[in-house]
């Protein structure tokens, strides 16, 4: 159950963020075992994000996994996301950063897995 969260540092349209989820649903393809109907997105849009003193248009993002993924997968993912907020929203990868946790163990469906 892959959970995402993007912190953007300007306001988002509707369609921008719905772009957004879409892109990452198919992106997250890219892990192995990880299907877009299993992921959690949450966009954070409009706030103040800070990034080398100034308030230029910059994400962060965080991208939660059960279990431990792979290597190249991980920096194929962290490559095409960088290159899709370029490409949609403008954001330079030198404005971009991007955390991926790997997790052993997880709840959901009213369990701990």
């Amino acid at each position: 159950m892959p959970y995402m969260q993007v912190v953007i540092g300007r306001k988002l349209t509707a369609p921008q963020k719905e772009t957004l989820k879409t892109e990452l649903g198919r992106l997250i393809t890219i892990i192995p075992g990880k299907t877009e109907p299993d992921l959690i997105v949450n966009i954070q849009d409009g706030g103040s994000l800070y990034m080398d003193g100034t308030e230029e248009p910059s994400v962060y993002a965080d991208l939660r996994v059960y279990t431990k993924t792979d290597p190249e997968a991980k920096k194929d993912f962290t490559r095409k996301f960088f290159a899709l907020i370029t490409r949609e929203f403008g954001i330079e990868a030198g404005r971009q950063y991007l955390t991926i946790s790997e997790y052993d163990h997880w709840g959901y469906d009213g369990e701990f897995h």
